[in-house]
């Protein structure tokens, strides 16, 4: 695929860049963020389904308003697991009535999501969810738990992997629900806090919780082929903002490593230089896949294992260039919060979880071998 910029493109870069500009300077709570840029039509720029409230662009525009907005430095979007993952699957698997409720709500900002797969005993090994749903005329009713769910002490509803057949194993009998998660009593969650002092992730657990029938996707039985597909989306245009985000990390550090001398040490250089080789190698490898088949198997499972890996190994390059530094900071033991954390340090603690949080790099490897290389399947 020809992956060049063309004039339209610039156009639409600075019209991208200017509303940044205007609007970063307001002010404003995640959620009322994302209201702002649903008012001005920048969520779902890419959903394959005009009409519902969002500008149309193209790839390359998608593109362009990704690495515009991770330049600017703007904040972390609380909307993105509705706009990428769930709008893509409805668009997809979505009768009529599922997408005219949902998708204008999320192009709008008004309603943010969370994403209910991992289980205590079924993360990587997805197939193995226990949570259930049972038919009660016209509702489900579910209990289980979800863990490392992502944003749910925001979001107002939560897409849900649950098991609607007694006596199913593995992939078989799985239905994808839509649960609204306001049901005091029912939804209960938790906030899981990590070794970065920071509650990105959460445990969430569900006591009855209904969710209406009309609000199965996909049809009954049929869950887990939606949601493979629905990881098929999580991994598209983001990366490459994913990837500025990164590029302006390693040049935080690479100016930390001129201005203590790191960079003089010539097994430290190296490990710089290769960082940047790879971060651009991803970027060509994600700008090549966006022009493949969109059904490619390994492409995703590729980009993990690309990503993951580079990032956990910039953390810990991140932590030999400050050398002893790295382990300290300022201390109050009277405090509750006894230390505070810089970016880097953050960086690397965080960094530990890059290659397990959405699929480990086992699974990842798994994939390829059996899906793509056509290797024997693993034991079960």
């Amino acid at each position: 695929m020809d992956f060049e910029f063309g004039p339209v493109d610039d156009a639409f870069r600075h019209d991208a860049r200017a509303w940044l500009t205007s609007h970063l300077a307001r002010t404003a709570t995640p959620r009322a963020w994302e209201r702002q840029l649903g008012t001005a039509g920048w969520i779902g720029i890419g959903w394959d389904e005009p009409g519902y409230g969002n500008r149309r662009a193209s790839l390359t525009q998608q593109v362009v308003w990704a690495e515009e907005y991770a330049r600017a430095r703007a904040p972390s979007r609380v909307g993105h697991i509705g706009e990428n993952l769930l709008a893509p699957t409805l668009i997809a698997h979505g009768t009529t009535e599922q997408k005219d409720r949902f998708l204008p709500a999320v192009a709008r900002g008004d309603e943010l999501w969370c994403q209910g797969y991992s289980e205590p005993g079924a993360g990587s090994d997805l197939a193995g969810i226990r949570t259930a749903a049972v038919r009660d005329g016209d509702t489900y009713r579910i209990s289980g738990q979800k863990i490392w769910t992502s944003l749910a002490q925001d979001a107002d509803w939560c897409f849900v992997l649950a098991r609607t057949e007694p006596g199913s194993q593995r992939h078989h009998g799985l239905s994808f629900l839509l649960v609204p998660m306001d049901q005091p009593g029912r939804v209960d969650v938790r906030p899981i806090r990590q070794m970065t002092g920071t509650s990105e992730f959460n445990e969430v657990f569900f006591d009855g919780a209904e969710a209406r029938a009309g609000h199965l996707v996909g049809g009954e039985g049929n869950g887990w082929r939606v949601a493979m597909s629905l990881l098929a989306f999580e991994r598209g245009v983001s990366t490459l903002a994913q990837q500025i985000g990164f590029a302006e990390e390693l040049s935080r550090l690479i100016r930390l490593a001129v201005a203590n001398g790191a960079a003089d040490d010539p097994v430290l250089k190296e490990r710089l230089v290769r960082q940047w080789a790879e971060l651009r190698t991803m970027r060509w490898n994600a700008l090549r896949t966006l022009g493949g088949p969109a059904d490619d198997p390994g492409a995703p499972s590729v980009a993990k294992l690309l990503w993951g890996g580079w990032h956990q190994r910039l953390g810990e390059l991140a932590m030999a260039v400050r050398g002893a530094h790295a382990a300290a900071g300022p201390c109050d033991w009277s405090s509750e919060k006894p230390y505070e954390l810089d970016a880097l340090q953050r960086l690397f603690l965080f960094t530990r979880a890059d290659t397990i949080y959405g699929g480990s790099d086992e699974i990842q490897r798994n994939i390829i071998a059996e899906r793509v290389l056509g290797l024997p399947r693993e034991p079960r």
